[in-house]
């Protein structure tokens, strides 16, 4: 399920005391601290959700958060994504739900779509629900927001790195990930390799992907001047014309390493309205193993992502830290990408290579 919050109606920031949860509660300030410390034997349930209730209200945050707010668990974990629609993410969430349904713990799932406001309203209504803990796939632009949530509760940076580096991170190996992709091109035969990718420095995985592409040529004899590479703006709506553009314009590119699979799916529709032929004229290689690569005509080899793992083990680890059972070596959690050949990929037979 994805939640939806209110926004944020622009009210001045004030801060808020025991005193003024006391007044709201209609309790005494001995009667707040108690309950903060989880202490609820002097108190009835219904003062109890009186008082849960004015401090949520007030989004009063005390000075001691990891020792107070610590004992009063809510059993719910925050995620927080940056695209769901991106089939990658399934996968990730299956893993996270599994996890957190074995260990005990409810989601609270939001959906960012790249949008930095959003972000910040999430993690902010996420604090004020006072969820245990919050596993964040970051758009990368909230650097003070992602400090100041890393140093006041637990937290999982999934898929992309972030500059805090206490924040726990569980990524894939992204470098090595391309570099497969490359060797397997090159391989089987393409000469003129093109890379397409989305636009975005902040994005750790999309710059790595980059980078193993460049790193595979110059390590198989190439040369920069060799790099054909095509950047996109992720919230153009001429993707499809941009693409086909570039490949009536590079006659010389025989092979495509997608990023992304949200690129591919636009370059597969560029190259069939081009009249192109898949692997003859244009090989495809994409960033991604989803349900429907197997069932395309022809077959498109990928980069699989252990996305299920890593919304695992992104789970384990926080409700570790939640319980104060964090590994120490789980600060950065690297996980291995597989390359899955099929037919898009095979400019040339193993006998016609091996003849060459």
């Amino acid at each position: 399920m994805v939640y939806r919050f209110p926004k944020d109606k622009g009210l001045k920031s004030v801060k808020v005391t025991i005193s003024d949860v006391a007044k709201k509660a209609q309790v005494s300030k001995t009667t707040v601290s108690r309950i903060l410390n989880g202490n609820f034997a002097h108190a009835t349930l219904e003062t109890k959700n009186r008082v849960l209730q004015a401090i949520r209200d007030l989004d009063y945050r005390p000075n001691a958060l990891a020792k107070g707010l610590k004992l009063m668990r809510t059993n719910v974990i925050g995620v927080i994504l940056s695209n769901l629609k991106n089939p990658f993410w399934t996968n990730v969430l299956e893993g996270v739900e599994d996890a957190s349904h074995r260990m005990g713990y409810h989601l609270m799932i939001c959906n960012t779509n790249e949008d930095q406001e959003k972000e910040a309203e999430y993690i902010k209504e996420f604090q004020r629900r006072q969820v245990d803990g919050i596993i964040i796939n970051p758009t990368v632009l909230n650097d003070e927001l992602y400090n100041q949530m890393i140093n006041e509760m637990p937290v999982v940076v999934i898929n992309r790195r972030i500059s805090n580096q206490n924040a726990i991170n569980v990524v894939v190996d992204n470098v090595k990930g391309a570099d497969l992709a490359i060797r397997h091109l090159i391989e089987s035969g393409s000469k003129r390799i093109a890379v397409f990718m989305f636009n975005n420095e902040y994005v750790s995985p999309w710059m790595d992907r980059l980078k193993g592409y460049q790193s595979a040529m110059l390590l198989h004899g190439y040369t920069s001047k060799d790099f054909r590479i095509l950047k996109l703006d992720q919230k153009s709506r001429e993707l499809n014309e941009i693409i086909k553009k570039y490949i009536r314009e590079h006659p010389d590119v025989d092979s495509i390493f997608s990023t992304n699979n949200m690129i591919t799916l636009v370059l597969l529709d560029a190259i069939r309205e081009l009249g192109l032929s898949i692997p003859k004229d244009l090989a495809v290689v994409s960033y991604d193993e989803t349900i429907w690569a197997k069932y395309l005509d022809p077959p498109l080899t990928t980069i699989k992502q252990p996305g299920y793992e890593m919304g695992r083990i992104a789970t384990v680890n926080l409700i570790q830290t939640i319980n104060g059972k964090q590994n120490p070596n789980s600060k950065s959690i690297i996980l291995q990408p597989e390359l899955i050949v099929r037919t898009s990929s095979e400019k040339l037979t193993a006998s016609e290579f091996t003849s060459i």
